[in-house]
This record gives C-alpha cells, sequence and structure tokens, in this order.
C-alpha cells in the first residue's frame, strides 16, 4: 500500500508540472489572450454601403498605454479563418476609449457571416468578438483560440506615432 502512495503521489507531482508547463509555453506562442485582461474589444459594429462594398464602423475598447501597449488593427475574418479586411491603426488612444474607426471596402454579399475582432500589440486577440452578418447585425461571441496566425498576415502596422 505505501508502495502505491509513492507512485501516486509521483504522478500528481508530474501531472502538475507537466501542465504547468505546458500552459506556460502555450500562452508565450499563441496569440489569442484566453482571459480577455488586457486586450482590445469590439463593443459595436455598424455597417453602411452596398454589397461587396461595405464600409465598417468598428467601436474598440482597449488598455492603451502608449506604443507599447495600444489597439493596433480591427479585422474582419470569415467562418473559416480567412481574412476578408483589416484596418490598421497607427497610434494608440489612451485618452479616446472607447474609440470608432472606420474603414472599407469590405467586399462580403449582406448574408455571409463573419467575425469582427481587435488585435492588442502586446497581448493579441481576445476571444470576445462581434459575430454577424450586414443583413441582421453583429452580437458579441465567444470566439476562442481561432485563426491565431492572421497576425502574421498583411497589412501589419510599419509603427506607432504615439
Amino acid at each position: 500500500m505505501k508502495f502505491f502512495s509513492v507512485q501516486l503521489a509521483l504522478i500528481c507531482i508530474l501531472f502538475f508540472c507537466c501542465s504547468s508547463n505546458n500552459s506556460n509555453s502555450k500562452s508565450e506562442e499563441s496569440s489569442t489572450n484566453t482571459t480577455n485582461e488586457g486586450v482590445a474589444l469590439v463593443t459595436e459594429v455598424k455597417v453602411s454601403g452596398g454589397e461587396n462594398d461595405y464600409t465598417f464602423s468598428v467601436t474598440i475598447s482597449s488598455p492603451d498605454k502608449g506604443c507599447n501597449q495600444y489597439a493596433d488593427w480591427w479585422e474582419v475574418v470569415d467562418l473559416d479563418g480567412n481574412l476578408i479586411y483589416r484596418r490598421v491603426l497607427a497610434h494608440s488612444h489612451i485618452n479616446e476609449q472607447p474609440f470608432e474607426r472606420s474603414g472599407g471596402a469590405v467586399a462580403i454579399s449582406e448574408d455571409t457571416i463573419v467575425y469582427v475582432r481587435a488585435h492588442m500589440n502586446n497581448t493579441g486577440y481576445g476571444e470576445k468578438v462581434m459575430k454577424g452578418k450586414v443583413e441582421e447585425g453583429f452580437k458579441e461571441f465567444e470566439l476562442g483560440i481561432f485563426a491565431e496566425d492572421l497576425d502574421k498576415t498583411e497589412p501589419l502596422p510599419t509603427g506607432c506615432a504615439f
């Protein structure tokens, strides 16, 4: 019985150590922040224009502190994880929270379901996004880790003005 207890204790220690190491390396490698702390969140999406030429006006709330921490883009992504449109933000918005920025032309039909999400330069994507379609509008949605390697897809910020 004593031998079994020692084995069980060793297994528990190994499990704890391995799961701690795995979760740390995952958060370092991932560009999706699963806690939604310190991330830029899309809080509203308005759309104008016509089919295959929509202008999206996106409201973002983000903990901007300057060029070392700011929302650096918002994007429209299809359900398969393909980038449809990205609006790069050239500076931080410390004294303007939440803030709204428009962009387009977004080439989708009125019934195409898409995600609209924001990216933070130092914490990546948050899990909360807006999901919807032009004809019905957009609602908050918990996306989780999704198309996280889009953070390497052009267009990307070339710098931060302030």
